[in-house]
């Protein structure tokens, strides 16, 4: 009982650091990009894009690595003590060009982590012959935990617009290595045996891809996958900055909103974990379309609530928009994810899964991040290069109502209440 306590408290603080390293910095960094080096919008928008590029690939070379020869704990500890020092690395960066090509390797290091961090999880828990369906949620709530602890850190201390931010995620990133080493051996779950059997492997997710593509349902939920995936980010990339530029108007520049703008912007993580809770009764009620088309609606409402938002009458707004993205993001991420789980064949679905990622966080959030920083750059900045906010929100909005009335009309799919028995058997 005593080793279980241990492990379980291991995985816990593990899962924590995981996303502690990346709330440091994720959503403040527009406030360093823009007020403490003043770099142009369009180049920020490429900054977002390292996140796609790595999702495209990194993740199934880094799995295919864990699978075959290295164990998953020692390759986790070495993915996040290259990612550490890349960031450190990011510091020293004097102009835009630089910063990409940095942040561009500190993200191929960083991303394919998040599913590795998962791998490992699963594989201590079911060698210490514990619940993995029962055990491992709440320690994966930890992760989100982290995110928002880094989040009120980098907040509170001031390094909002800082380099301070990076130097957070660097000291988690130094912690998360010598835990990392001291987890339980997960060796290689595969010995590399053949040319040929590793042919078969690596062709699995080509074959996934080719059968969904002669689905044209399947080919209508990829395109939407990848139209929505271009809007997940763009809170996350402007959303604090946003917040924190009400201190240019003398009427709020004291405002908790302008001072814990950070703080506030947590609301969205908290809302996050709390509304994955409400997803069962949702699907069963309403059934996989319906609940994600309310997540595009969703959408649309925390834009358009951000676009006439304020620290004072129009706080609730702000306060709500956050709330909102509890809806908006995990509906479609967990609802799009249980639709492939119920129309892919069980020879491919883990690689279907892997499909359904790289359209939403690889090729949508790259044209998501960069087409955010291209149309800001030419239609929504003022003449003093400054943001006009309130448009930027209601363009997004717009984008995703436009997105949400398509899927509504185009995606044709019957609720079965089997669906949800089905995979949970």
């Amino acid at each position: 009982m005593e080793n279980t306590s241990k492990i379980k408290i291991q995985l816990i603080l593990i899962n924590f650091l995981q996303f502690f390293v990346w709330g440091a910095w994720l959503i403040t960094i527009a406030n360093y990009w823009f007020e403490t080096k003043q770099w142009s919008p369009k180049e920020f928008g490429a900054i977002f894009t390292t996140l796609g590029i790595s999702s495209v690939f990194m993740p199934a070379i880094v799995g295919y690595i864990s699978d075959r020869f290295v164990n998953a704990e020692r390759l986790f500890a070495f993915m996040h003590l290259c990612g550490g020092i890349s960031i450190y690395f990011l510091t020293k960066a004097t102009n835009p060009n630089d910063f990409f090509w940095m942040m561009l390797v500190a993200m191929i290091f960083y991303m394919p982590t998040i599913a590795l961090c998962n791998s490992v999880s699963y594989t201590i828990l079911t060698k210490h012959k514990l619940d993995v369906v029962k055990d491992f949620p709440f320690i994966r709530v930890f992760g989100t935990i982290g995110f928002i602890v880094a989040m009120w850190i980098t907040n509170l201390l001031g390094f909002k617009a800082t380099e301070g931010q990076f130097y957070v995620s660097i000291a988690g990133s130094i912690l998360l290595v010598a835990m990392s080493l001291t987890l339980p051996a997960c060796p290689p779950k595969a010995k590399f045996k053949s040319l040929e059997t590793t042919n078969t492997d690596e062709i699995s997710f080509g074959k996934a891809l080719m059968q969904m593509l002669s689905s044209y349902k399947m080919i209508l939920f990829l395109c939407f996958s990848m139209l929505l995936g271009a809007a997940l980010q763009l809170t996350n990339m402007y959303g604090d900055l946003f917040l924190s530029e009400f201190k240019n108007y003398p009427q709020y520049a004291n405002s908790l909103v302008v001072k814990g703008s950070t703080i506030i912007m947590s609301i969205s993580q908290i809302s996050e974990t709390l509304f994955i809770l409400t997803i069962p009764f949702f699907l069963r009620k309403y059934g996989i379309k319906k609940v994600m088309l309310i997540s595009m609606f969703a959408w649309v409402l925390r834009f358009g609530l951000l676009a006439y938002g304020n620290p004072a009458e129009g706080l609730w707004m702000i306060v709500v928009s956050c709330v909102v993205y509890g809806m908006a993001f995990d509906f479609f991420n967990i609802s799009g994810s249980l639709f492939v789980e119920t129309t892919t064949s069980s020879k491919i679905r883990s690689s279907a899964q892997g499909v359904f990622m790289l359209m939403t966080n690889g090729i949508g959030a790259i044209i998501g991040s960069y087409g955010s920083g291209y149309i800001i750059q030419t239609f929504f900045l003022k003449s003093d290069k400054s943001f006009n906010w309130q448009p930027i929100w209601l363009c997004f909005a717009c984008y995703s109502l436009v997105v949400a009335l398509l899927f509504a009309v185009l995606f044709k799919h019957k609720h079965n209440p089997k669906e949800l028995a089905s995979i949970q058997h």
